[in-house]
């Protein structure tokens, strides 16, 4: 049948690609949004095969719970954190725009090889291993490219650093990941899991809220003081590695003495960032929110711990992982993503209705993932968490392909 396409949508379908690739954040977190459905969709799947039964549905070559963390620790999250950083990495140390030679072969290979891994999970290991194997490529060219630009800077920026450092630590879990698809034991399986939760997601997450949330504040709020102090980001760095170490040596009654200062050490910063002074706009307010949930995540780790240790007994399960996963991890990237994408793509500075009803939905989502930990019918409560964060996310999701699949508002390039 011959192709009746008016010329201008043909024009326009052939400049998508360039206009996809025009800035790092815009490509990533194209991908970024179209992870957060197929991560969930699989597992939304592979739950109700394990609750309800699903014939002929295909069991992942690991343990599920494994697949899950793993691919949306190294691969949903991080296109987000890869978009952003590629972004704004030149601009913290006063360096020019990264070109697209430099970021897109990032993109293709972190989302090409989650896609590939993706693919794996139905029972094809051979698929997972080449798709991982992919992703860490992405992972070295990044960090090769954020640290041509550090050195290129000839600059110590501490949050630049950071990120840095914890995408070291992402490679390093990614490769041991596929050490144990290759043959290795379960304890590299295990490090992968743990390195990705504590090793990377926290640090660039908590990294990125230090720099931006006093910035996004000052900018906006009457009378705000910004806080950035110095000591933050060592004593954190240093009581998650003490949380890595005492957890991977098998000692989990001990976390409450390194999960208890940092839960005070961030409930510290929830405080010094004035969250009263940013009620408006919405936008801003939602950071503040997002934020909240860290310090309660590891007040709640520091609980059970002491629990363990008084008892002998476990108690909240993977309440507190939860509590930071959908409730921090989760939050502020609604919050974070949405703000970057208004910016970025001459809209106004406003949360709108969309992200509204997204942000509000996820803390529900929270709420049944915690339930599921307390007893009766997990499975079921399980499920319907999954499912509530497809729902949750769709609307937002479809939202942000549109704008990143179409030109900026204000006409300026990127």
């Amino acid at each position: 049948m011959r192709d009746v396409r008016p010329p201008a949508m043909e024009a326009g379908m052939k400049e998508l690609p360039a206009l996809l690739a025009s800035a790092p954040h815009r490509l990533l977190f194209f991908a970024g949004a179209l992870a957060v459905l197929t991560s969930m969709a699989w597992w939304t799947l592979e739950l109700v095969s394990l609750r309800f039964g699903l014939a002929g549905w295909p069991q992942p070559p690991v343990p599920p719970g494994w697949a899950h963390a793993v691919l949306t620790e190294y691969g949903m999250l991080p296109l987000f954190m890869f978009g952003f950083l590629l972004t704004v990495f030149p601009r913290w140390l006063g360096q020019p725009a990264l070109p697209r030679a430099r970021y897109v072969p990032v993109a293709g290979a972190v989302f090409g090889g989650y896609l590939l891994a993706h693919a794996g999970l139905l029972d094809a290991p051979w698929l997972l291993r080449a798709g991982l194997a992919l992703m860490l490529a992405g992972y070295l060219l990044a960090l090769a490219t954020l640290g041509g630009v550090l050195r290129a800077a000839r600059s110590r920026d501490r949050h630049a650093l950071s990120c840095l450092a914890a995408f070291a630590l992402g490679a390093l879990g990614l490769a041991a990941f596929l050490a144990f698809l290759s043959g290795a034991p379960a304890a590299c399986a295990l490090l992968a899991v743990k390195l990705g939760t504590f090793g990377l997601l926290l640090p660039v997450y908590f990294t990125v809220s230090h720099r931006m949330i006093p910035f996004f504040s000052g900018n906006v709020a009457a009378g705000y003081v910004v806080r950035r102090p110095a000591w933050s980001l060592p004593l954190v760095w240093t009581l998650l590695l003490a949380h890595l170490l005492i957890d991977l040596g098998g000692e989990p009654a001990w976390l409450w003495v390194v999960d208890a200062p940092l839960a005070l050490a961030f409930g510290w910063h929830a405080l010094a960032w004035q969250p009263w002074k940013a009620r408006r706009p919405g936008l801003l307010a939602v950071l503040h929110l997002a934020f909240a949930w860290l310090p309660l995540a590891f007040a709640l780790y520091a609980l059970q711990s002491l629990w363990l240790m008084a008892t002998q007994q476990p108690v909240l399960g993977l309440a507190p992982l939860h509590v930071l996963t959908i409730g921090y991890f989760g939050s502020m990237l609604v919050a974070m993503v949405t703000r970057v994408t208004q910016g970025h793509s001459g809209r106004p500075l406003q949360m709108g209705a969309v992200p509204w009803l997204c942000f509000a939905l996820l803390q529900g989502v929270l709420l049944l993932r915690v339930r599921a930990e307390l007893g009766g019918d997990a499975y079921l409560w399980l499920v319907l968490a999954a499912a509530g964060w497809l729902l949750a996310f769709l609307p937002w999701v479809l939202r942000a392909l549109w704008i990143y699949l179409t030109p900026r508002r204000d006409g300026k390039p990127g």
